[in-house]
């Protein structure tokens, strides 16, 4: 009964908050103006607070620009984590865009829709990407292409870095700087979590969302833990493969030394 209640005056709290802070992101993204950048963070840490995740940073964050992170995903959780630590916009593939709910907050995050079984439309996305990262926007990718159960990385698109390539022209310096961020799930109740207990917070496609989030908000204290790695200069004579395999290196080095808790 008090976990019920929990959930409830948790989900309620965060629903408060959505519907204040939504008109004001609104007029924001209607005006174009930095503050449509930061309020986004307000809600992402209202929105961890309120479902029990509490994130570790380690290492920072590149403060040069433009900058790419490329992280591993392992749920909707890794953009509450991540857009609670800094003033991100991400990629999501089209159909997040019609989710209940979910797509309604992404659009309010102003982020950016991709549609990678259409080519034709590949040039103008990958260039709306550039052109967010030479604005000063700090973009997040997920080269993994979809969710992996949190305890691997698993392969690395390389044709997803062509979004660096397309900012190179338009960045200051002809360079995109790119981040690796791992993300590892490492504890549930101050405890560490483990294989067993890792589907708590990972959401591979198959698992349907509404009992995975009921069982995220039964537990209340899971801990997350993002590794910023050593950034890696993109330029015009940059090779993509080369880029993506360090970015990978990094990448599984990091994430297998926090689920190793070192």
């Amino acid at each position: 009964m008090i976990v019920w209640l929990r959930i409830v005056v948790c989900v309620s709290l965060l629903v408060l908050a959505t519907l204040l802070l939504a008109p004001v992101q609104l007029f924001l993204l209607w005006r174009n103006g930095p503050a449509r950048r930061t309020l986004p963070r307000l809600w992402h840490r209202i929105a961890c607070r309120m479902i029990g995740l509490r994130v570790h940073v380690h290492g920072a964050l590149d403060t040069r620009r433009p900058l790419l992170l490329v992280a591993n995903h392992v749920s909707w959780k890794d953009i509450l984590a991540l857009g609670s630590v800094a003033d991100v916009v991400f990629i999501a593939k089209a159909e997040v865009k019609a989710w209940p709910v979910f797509g309604l907050l992404a659009r309010l995050q102003a982020t950016i829709f991709v549609a990678r079984e259409q080519k034709r439309t590949t040039g103008n996305q990958v260039n709306e990407i550039g052109a967010r990262l030479a604005a000063g926007e700090i973009v997040v990718l997920f080269p993994e292409g979809t969710t992996s159960d949190g305890n691997r990385l698993l392969e690395i698109k390389t044709s997803l870095f062509g979004a660096a390539a397309a900012a190179v022209p338009l960045a200051p310096e002809g360079t995109v700087h790119v981040q690796p961020v791992a993300i590892a799930y490492t504890k549930v109740h101050g405890m560490p979590m483990g294989r067993y207990h890792r589907p708590i917070a990972a959401w591979p496609g198959d698992i349907e969302l509404v009992p995975h989030l009921m069982g995220v908000l039964r537990e209340g204290a899971v801990d997350v833990d993002l590794v910023f790695g050593d950034t890696i200069a993109y330029r015009a004579d940059s090779n993509r493969k080369q880029v993506s395999r360090e970015v990978e290196r990094q990448l599984k080095g990091m994430l297998l030394a926090r689920l190793r808790g070192r």
